[in-house]
């Protein structure tokens, strides 16, 4: 279960959204010289403007006490593959069975995986390379098929010799301070696309 932030209000758990992208030719022609955490940050402020502009959304972050996991290494050690030195990264995806991530880091990683339990994750390996993980698991409402797998927990500590200890502490939270459900399609509501 997803754990939404605080002030959000009720529609925001289960409204959904198609937001399709354009962006400039001055800005595609900048954004080419960047590097791929540079384009990242930017993709940020530019998605972070959009939602403060078409939602009126304002946030903010303050400590509270809540329950996050911290990915570690297991007592078997990390089974990670090195990504090729010198090969451009690929990328990274994932859905409800799975993660690829192609020349990232565990902070790639860390995000995926927050994202699939709904839960902060904090990244205790101490792993600070560059990876090739293909990690595969059965989602948790399919665990009686005939086919079935491990589940992501189990995946995690035999696939890449790490794992999720529950834990509880002070966390940086996001905080919705107001939020305005946007009326119906507009021609100028823009997402980015790399």
């Amino acid at each position: 279960m997803h754990e939404y932030p605080p002030g959000l209000p009720s529609w925001g758990d289960s409204a959904q959204f198609d937001i399709e992208a354009k962006i400039d030719d001055d800005s595609v022609a900048a954004r080419k010289d960047l590097s791929p955490q540079d384009r990242e940050q930017l993709n940020k402020r530019m998605l972070q403007a959009l939602l403060a502009d078409r939602f009126k959304l304002r946030v903010h972050y303050e400590t509270r006490i809540g329950s996050f996991y911290q990915l570690v290494i297991a007592k078997s050690g990390p089974k990670v593959k090195q990504w090729p030195t010198g090969q451009e990264p690929r990328g990274t995806s994932w859905g409800r069975n799975g993660i690829t991530i192609q020349g990232g880091g565990v902070d790639d990683l860390v995000m995926c995986l927050s994202d699939e339990l709904g839960r902060k994750v904090v990244d205790k390996t101490g792993l600070t390379g560059h990876y090739d993980i293909d990690l595969k698991w059965t989602p948790d409402d399919q665990p009686g098929r005939p086919d079935a797998g491990p589940t992501l927990f189990t995946a995690l500590e035999e696939q890449l010799g790490l794992k999720l200890d529950a834990a509880k502490g002070p966390l940086d939270t996001l905080v919705v301070d107001h939020v305005d459900k946007p009326s119906e399609n507009r021609c100028d509501l823009f997402l980015l696309i790399d």
